[in-house]
């Protein structure tokens, strides 16, 4: 069965990320400005460079973070699966862009029981479903489910530092709340024209589609905005230019500053309404969530959040319900 209810219901079944990242060969500045900045730097200093060639000793953490997760995840009885790996002709593709199979999130998202390939806007990211499509052979083919994709995006001419008019639609920007979904529009990620085709798409199944601007040095809305369960969510207001949506005002808010939504804090994972999932460095949150009377189980996450995702990032339900 292939269903996503909304961000907090029980998940069972998961798809969690690989830990691949290549610099890319020529560093387009506008792209990196939601990293901090030793991770900007580290894009100029190691261009060219796969990271697991650059920071062996990093890779194997960030690896290990990956499979901690996992672990978390099937202690709770989640079915977990995983994309392949990059293959050499797949990394060479993209010439001089670099390349990623990192953050599963956003080449695909999944709403009710619509699974939809995205289109994403970075140049190293736009080969990044091909991994999973292997396993959409077995996991979402058999299943009763509507299986699309977004329209291939325009080629830009190399001056164009938008990329194009798209569409752009990624995961990261795409919050399930029943039958209203909320998409985020920052001008890094998903655009105007991207969220008008996913109204298309699912206004005939009762869907609302609502745009949420963004600030524009925010990446995606669940780097601004995380669903605890019904009623509780951790936000930080500061990212949201013309408010939050009207649908959340009443909701009983965690607020964090702008800062901490850049190092994720709002992208922890509700594994249900009982437990969720977030890093050690975002305990003060995490209190307050237990105050809730869920579960946190904490999971250092650092190296994955140097590359500007964290645990919701790093997976992508394909049961929720």
């Amino acid at each position: 069965m292939i269903f996503v209810e909304n961000e907090f219901a029980p998940l069972k079944t998961v798809v969690l990320a690989q830990s691949e990242f290549g610099y890319p060969k020529e560093p387009r500045p506008e792209d990196l400005r939601f990293l901090n900045p030793a991770a900007v730097d580290e894009n100029f200093e190691n261009k060219g460079k796969d990271y697991a060639e650059a920071f062996p000793e990093l890779q194997k953490q960030w690896e290990k973070e990956r499979e901690n997760l996992k672990e978390t995840l099937e202690k709770y009885g989640v079915n977990v699966v995983r994309p392949r790996k990059l293959t050499h002709t797949e990394k060479e593709s993209v010439g001089t862009a670099g390349y990623s199979n990192f953050f599963v999130r956003d080449p695909f998202f999944t709403v009710g029981n619509f699974v939809v390939e995205a289109s994403l806007r970075f140049l190293h990211r736009r080969n990044e479903v091909f991994p999973v499509r292997d396993l959409f052979l077995q996991s979402v083919y058999p299943q009763d489910c509507f299986y699309v994709a977004v329209p291939q995006p325009e080629i830009a001419d190399p001056e164009d530092q938008t990329l194009g008019k798209g569409p752009f639609l990624e995961g990261g920007d795409v919050l399930v709340l029943g039958k209203h979904v909320f998409v985020g529009n920052s001008g890094l990620a998903s655009n105007d024209l991207g969220i008008q085709w996913l109204q298309k798409l699912v206004k005939p199944q009762g869907y609302v589609v609502e745009k949420v601007k963004l600030h524009p040095d925010i990446l995606h809305l669940d780097c601004a905005l995380g669903f605890v369960k019904e009623g509780l969510m951790i936000v930080c207001e500061e990212a949201f230019p013309d408010g939050i949506p009207a649908s959340l005002q009443e909701w009983k808010k965690i607020p964090v500053t702008i800062d901490e939504a850049m190092n994720l804090a709002t992208n922890g994972l509700p594994v249900s309404p009982e437990v969720y999932i977030t890093d050690p460095a975002f305990k003060r949150i995490g209190e307050q969530i237990e105050k809730e009377g869920i579960k946190v189980e904490y999971i250092d996450f650092s190296i994955s959040r140097s590359f500007g995702g964290s645990f919701r990032c790093s997976t992508q339900p394909l049961l929720r319900h």
